[in-house]
């Protein structure tokens, strides 16, 4: 086939700060990018690229892809969201993301220089925001590219199985600093600066926040919004709204080709498949998914944490965009024709040395797949066994039937890597060897690995025989009992790489992982406290992955009840979420017995 794909064959003229009125007279600030000659507009009609975002619409990053795509024959638009940098309003994270976005959609659509057909991009909130927005069918939206955004804020990203990611109280400092308050006032963009920058360690080692009692207080709806988040655990209306769920809406929502483009590392991964398989099953325009090995919209780089892939997982984003567009936009011939429904890395089964940069070969290839989950797999138990083990046997009657640990949320576990983002300057996320140092993992006190901790329990397979590819979303069946009335579990899988030159103790790598709420067990509309020291069944999802465990290598399950501060830490103590400063040790009992068969379900591929 021959690819017809746009060139760059325009100039590039621009009208900032173009006020578009929204329904409700709130004004949003609009930079229009238009395909020029010689410093004067293009005649005739053209498609429209629409990015819709709260980090500033000027940015040099947005000015640079504003202009690739002007200069191959789209009209770029990006847009300062309500209540942030140019925009009018204030700003209320999501809330009003679905209405505002349609009215800009139609606004353009009816341009006398636009062809009627305008398509969205872009990653993080304003990948959110396109989803948002899809939920009111805009007549004049014909495509999206949605990058790491959200199907439901409040089971993965902002809260994962009742537990609150803490990511976005450090978030609310960060946009902080750049909003309407501190831009009308010098002295308190310095100071929120300087403590975003300087002093978030002690500000997320007081969590949670207490109303009134920070900085934040002089940021009203930025403070509102943590607060609710921390308070918020039940699934009610509260989370229900188009921004945060667009997933209630799926019925209303645009039938249009769509790309989902996620990474294994990032907070979205389970929502960005969950957004495919959905939409997928419901529409009749072609639906894509794109998952590779990377952290929150590092899409250019080849590794993740202490992780390499190898040159493979590098794509160059803009021009994959251009190629979707092109596509979808245009009319033309691009190497999107020739895609699948579904295309992922698979991570794993590399060299295992270690590179120029000290980071480990963990490897990893492309794959075309026609669905997801893949057709091919084979859904496969491995049960907690008595002494540590992991096997597909189910327990007999003659094993231990328990294992205790004490669980002290005053000491948590620290958070080593995972599918985190905007944790920054407390988290990194990615994948690392599960072994504590203090200038790199904020909470970790040593250099121990997690293991050798107490209130860590681990379960492994043998030393594996031959490649065991894990590839789809994971389910965890934890059979557990707790001396308090509330409490979390967690569960992380690992890949375990034997003794090596490189690595002479080896290395514990996690993969994917997961928290549930105890109060939530039985469903997350309303919470229901524990019988202290009865055995319940926890079951929970952990974020989708793809990776081999090589052979030699083993596969391992880690349980305790924290990741800190990742998660907020449960207190044990039954109190209101956000609100109780009370804490309380509990003792914890994992259960695998016959009578409670703890095991976790993996979604094993044929060899």
């Amino acid at each position: 086939m021959v690819y017809e794909g746009s060139h760059q064959e325009y100039d590039v003229t621009v009208d900032k700060d173009v006020m578009l009125s929204m329904r409700d007279g709130t004004r949003l600030a609009t930079d229009i990018y238009f395909p020029s000659n010689n410093g004067t507009r293009s005649s005739g009609e053209f498609p429209v690229i629409l990015e819709r975002t709260p980090y500033n619409k000027s940015m040099p990053g947005q000015v640079t892809k504003a202009k690739y795509f002007t200069r191959r024959g789209y009209v770029c638009v990006i847009q300062d969201v309500r209540g942030r940098l140019a925009s009018e309003g204030e700003w209320y994270p999501f809330a009003k993301e679905a209405p505002d976005g349609y009215d800009t959609v139609e606004w353009l659509g009816t341009q006398p220089w636009c062809n009627g057909k305008v398509g969205t991009m872009g990653d993080s909130y304003a990948g959110s925001d396109q989803a948002a927005l899809a939920t009111m069918n805009p007549p004049h939206l014909d495509t999206m590219i949605v990058a790491v955004g959200a199907s439901n804020y409040f089971d993965s990203s902002m809260r994962q199985n009742g537990v609150l990611e803490q990511r976005f109280l450090i978030y609310s400092y960060r946009m902080a600093v750049t909003s309407h308050e501190a831009e009308a006032d010098p002295a308190l963009k310095a100071e929120i600066t300087r403590i975003f920058e300087k002093g978030m360690p002690e500000i997320v080692d007081e969590f949670p926040l207490i109303e009134g009692s920070t900085i934040l207080s002089r940021f009203p709806t930025y403070e509102q919004w943590a607060m609710e988040l921390q308070q918020n655990g039940d699934y009610t209306d509260y989370w229900k709204q188009r921004g945060y769920a667009p997933v209630e809406y799926y019925d209303e929502h645009a039938d249009i080709p769509t790309l989902y483009l996620g990474g294994w590392y990032d907070s979205y991964a389970r929502n960005t498949c969950e957004s495919f398989t959905r939409l997928n099953s419901i529409k009749k325009s072609p639906q894509h998914l794109l998952m590779g090995p990377w952290t929150h919209g590092a899409y250019e780089v080849t590794y993740s944490g202490d992780l390499e892939f190898g040159q493979e997982a590098h794509i160059n984003y803009n021009d994959l965009k251009l190629a979707w567009f092109d596509h979808t936009l245009k009319g033309l011939r691009s190497e999107v024709d020739n895609w699948s429904a579904v295309r992922i890395f698979t991570m794993g089964a590399g060299e295992g040395t270690v590179d120029e940069n000290r980071r480990l070969k963990h490897g990893g290839r492309w794959r075309n797949e026609a669905g997801w989950p893949l057709d091919s797999t084979i859904p496969t138990s491995f049960h907690l066994r008595d002494g540590g083990g992991l096997t597909s046997d189910e327990p007999g009657f003659q094993d231990h039937p328990e294992t205790s640990f004490i669980f002290d949320p005053l000491s948590p576990v620290p958070t080593i890597g995972g599918g985190i983002s905007a944790g920054n300057p407390i988290m990194e996320p990615g994948g690392y060897d599960q072994r504590g140092d203090p200038s790199r993992f904020f909470g970790s006190k040593n250099g121990l690995r997690l293991s050798v901790r107490d209130d860590v329990v681990t379960f492994q397979t043998p030393l594996l025989e031959k490649n065991v590819e894990v590839t789809g979303p994971i389910e965890m069946h934890l059979w557990a009992s707790s001396s308090a009335v509330d409490t979390d579990f967690t569960a992380k899988v690992l890949d375990v790489y034997p003794p090596s030159p490189d690595f002479p103790e080896g290395l514990d790598i996690n993969i994917t992982d997961s928290i549930i709420r105890a109060r939530y067990r039985n469903g997350f509309q309303r919470s229901e406290l524990m019988t202290e020291d009865e055995a319940y069944e926890f079951v929970f999802q952990l974020y989708p992955t793809s990776n081999v465990f090589a052979k030699g290598h083993r596969i391992r399950l880690d349980i305790s009840s924290s990741n800190w501060p990742r998660f907020d830490v449960n207190h044990n103590t039954g109190g209101s979420l956000g609100i109780d400063r009370t804490y309380k040790t509990a003792k914890q009992t994992v259960h695998h017995s016959a009578d409670y068969p703890s095991h976790i379900v993996l979604p094993i591929q044929p060899s």
